[in-house]
């Protein structure tokens, strides 16, 4: 639960972006590294939480890509590059807070994670702080909506 709170606390840094947070934690809990979505500001399609998360995580553990036993947290269900990022980084497990029925793809819409096909497969724990994290969602997608003219 402390995990989703970080990942909580990096969303709300998240300005014009979807308010998106992501934390990694070491096998042993201690956290390696946290994001949040950078998309608009970086004007990048691949600057979800997650993966920043991943990236930085990955420069200061393990062999340079590896994150064997790590867990990342973040505030909602991953989209399928994302789920796809950490199985290829050997993530053990994703705990994350609102789930993605229209995206997501660790249970909801796909479940990339535990695909027996793949050569590595992560536990999934959702739903935590459920409310609170789709409540950061619910508000910036009312903002943007009140924001909008005509």
């Amino acid at each position: 639960m402390a995990a989703v709170r970080a990942a909580i606390v990096a969303a709300r840094g998240a300005g014009e972006d979807v308010p998106i947070g992501a934390v990694v934690l070491s096998p042993d809990g201690t956290p390696l590294a946290s994001a949040r979505n950078a998309r608009e500001e970086l004007g990048d399609p691949t600057a979800h939480a997650e993966i920043l998360a991943l990236r930085a995580a990955s420069k200061i553990y393990g062999d340079g890509w590896r994150l064997e036993g790590c867990t990342l947290a973040v505030t909602l269900e991953p989209c399928t590059m994302c789920a796809g990022a950490l199985v290829m980084a050997r993530v053990a497990k994703v705990v994350f807070g609102a789930w993605e029925p229209k995206t997501g793809a660790v249970g909801s819409l796909w479940d990339v994670v535990r695909d027996r096909r793949l050569s590595h497969r992560a536990e999934v724990v959702g739903g935590v702080l459920e409310a609170e994290c789709a409540a950061l969602l619910e508000a910036f997608f009312h903002g943007q909506r009140g924001n909008r003219t005509g």
